[in-house]
């Protein structure tokens, strides 16, 4: 099971990306959390601390020697021993931290990102196991095709207009990649007003979760806490989406 996190900066993505990966680790599954966004915050929801976490990025001379550079691309780069390397983790939870991917051509063609590609494709052998990837935040991802090998997308959207709208453009190119499901976990609701707001402009959309403002998960991101052991009405809603997930893997697993 491999889920990408996406949506405008500032809706709460990395939040929930946290969260979903701690109650899967609470359920009895082997995650490993992905940090694809240039700006790497999900070690700090997580609470693994991230002086020991070496950005894939960062590997340039590994990244070369696996995938190739300037003219000629290999596409099927060995990743098993590398992932043993890059990861840290604790208690059924490993993170890997991509960082920045290069900009230096459209699609999927440049290194970093075909090496994060394959270790996407790597880490899930089994239906326990499952794969949370904290995706750049708006649309680049989707131009490089990083979220292709996610089963499911999830966009997390808050009751605001830019938000919507980006969600809107996020859904036209993830069906130009074709991936097969798309849906929305509506964030910081305030009232049924809020959620509203979302599901009537976006009517057509799947929507997977609503989870409810919390000055809990506030405090906590302001102060640099972890936020994967917050409990209460966000954990609630948090629970409801990973059923919603965890069914549907399953689901797709019998058919």
């Amino acid at each position: 099971m491999k889920i990408g996190v996406s949506g405008k900066g500032g809706v709460g993505k990395t939040t929930v990306a946290a969260m979903v990966a701690g109650e899967l680790v609470r359920r009895g599954y082997r995650v490993t959390a992905i940090d694809a966004d240039p700006n790497p915050t999900l070690a700090v929801g997580l609470g693994i601390p991230g002086a020991g976490v070496t950005p894939l990025v960062d590997m340039a001379d590994e990244i070369e020697a696996r995938v190739g550079g300037a003219g000629v691309i290999r596409l099927n780069p060995r990743v098993d021993d590398l992932v043993d390397r890059i990861a840290v983790g604790r208690d059924g939870l490993q993170l890997i931290v991509a960082g920045g991917v290069s900009r230096g051509g459209a699609g999927c063609a440049c290194p970093q990102g075909i090496l994060l590609r394959r270790i996407l494709e790597h880490v899930v052998l089994g239906l326990e196991e499952a794969v949370i990837i904290d995706l750049e935040a708006g649309l680049e991802h989707l131009g490089r095709r990083t979220a292709e090998a996610a089963d499911a997308l999830l966009v997390v959207v808050d009751p605001t207009s830019a938000s919507v709208e980006t969600t809107r453009r996020i859904v036209r190119l993830a069906a130009d990649i074709g991936l097969r499901r798309v849906a929305l976990v509506a964030n910081r609701i305030v009232d049924p007003v809020d959620l509203a707001f979302i599901t009537e402009r976006l009517p057509d959309m799947e929507l997977l979760g609503a989870i409810p403002y919390s000055p809990a998960v506030l405090a906590a991101e302001r102060d640099g806490r972890p936020i994967i052991d917050i409990d209460g009405p966000v954990a609630d809603a948090i629970g409801l989406l990973v059923d919603h997930l965890t069914a549907g893997a399953r689901q797709e697993v019998r058919s």
